[in-house]
């Protein structure tokens, strides 16, 4: 099977600032999560990606066909849903998508039946004939979508696609890209900072942070659990205590990462470790042990464990947490 895309030490500079920095990978195709946080280079990726943005160096194929040379013929293929351009005040929804698909080439009879089609099909059925103006945010985010898929592409970029929805337009967006990610012979590459979404609907993801990849694999492998990784909690420690107990800890081998609730720490140990090695250590540093639990794994964990930077985890943990509750910042 061909590669969805293969990239060779992409870079790309805007002036001074490096938004991508040898970037080097090979994508099959399905559903792929593109995470990290804002700045980390997505959309400059999508963009090239797209062949909107020409790189700097490097080498990107797309579909085997390199991007700079074919980018137009390949435009052909590939549906955009941009996080913040998009609908043009003064046309309906049906003139919209259809202008979208007269676009992509296809004759103007055809697109304007596919647009009606699509409309039905995202809820929009009777907002059909209403100025874009005049739609809310969810219905906005919608009929950009429609406008993605009127030409029945073979890859869809999708950036930020459940940006500004309230938690039921976000739950019923992420169950329809969910669908679209199980159509046989097609593709989407799913950008977004909030990873619960990527967990939903992709099966590959790819981190990126401050322009290069920190990992890429499919989330079975990414969410393998670390043997040996657990959260530990304990009480009646002062703050000379815990920092005695972490010092302990670290001093005896054990790699901790303290975490945002006071009086818990991630630790990482080795395969020869003693269990009892926890609570000796906690009972010199004068702690009550109360958890030891092995750690559960899930995308935010991933990150945090492979960017190791404590600014990045506590901005993706809030920006997660503000996903779970259904707003998209």
């Amino acid at each position: 099977m061909r590669p969805l895309f293969e990239i060779d030490t992409l870079t790309h500079r805007y002036g001074a600032l490096l938004a991508l920095d040898g970037v080097s990978l090979t994508v099959e195709p399905g559903a792929i999560g593109l995470v990290g946080q804002n700045g980390a280079g997505k959309s400059t990726l999508i963009k090239i990606l797209l062949g909107l943005l020409r790189h700097t160096s490097g080498m990107v194929r797309v579909f085997g066909s390199d991007i700079v040379k074919h980018g137009v013929g390949l435009r052909g293929r590939i549906g955009y849903m941009p996080e913040r351009e998009g609908v043009t005040p003064g046309l309906n929804g049906i003139e919209y998508v259809g202008l979208s698909g007269e676009l992509n080439g296809m004759p103007r009879k055809l697109a304007l039946r596919r647009a009606h089609e699509l409309l039905s099909q995202l809820g929009l059925e009777e907002a059909r004939y209403r100025r874009l103006e005049n739609y809310s945010a969810g219905m906005v985010q919608r009929i950009k979508l429609a406008a993605t898929l009127v030409h029945d592409p073979d890859l869809l970029l999708l950036d930020e696609p459940t940006s500004g929805l309230d938690p039921d337009g976000r739950t019923a967006m992420l169950a329809l890209l969910k669908s679209l990610a199980q159509r046989p012979g097609k593709s989407l590459l799913f950008s977004t900072h909030l990873l619960g979404d990527i967990e939903q609907v992709c099966r590959h993801t790819l981190i990126l942070e401050n322009g290069r990849i920190a990992a890429s694999g499919s989330l079975e492998d990414l969410l393998a659990g670390q043997e040996h990784a657990f959260l530990l909690r304990w009480k009646n420690g002062d703050g000379a205590a815990n920092d005695a107990f972490l010092a302990a800890l670290q001093q005896a081998g054990a790699e901790v990462s303290p975490v945002e609730e006071p009086g818990q720490a991630r630790v990482v140990v080795s395969a020869e470790w003693p269990g009892q090695q926890f609570f000796h250590l906690a009972k010199r540093a004068g702690v009550t042990l109360t958890g030891l639990e092995p750690e559960e794994m899930d995308l935010r964990t991933v990150y945090r464990r492979l960017v190791g930077m404590e600014s990045a985890t506590s901005s993706l943990i809030g920006l997660a947490k503000r996903g779970e509750s259904g707003v998209a910042s």
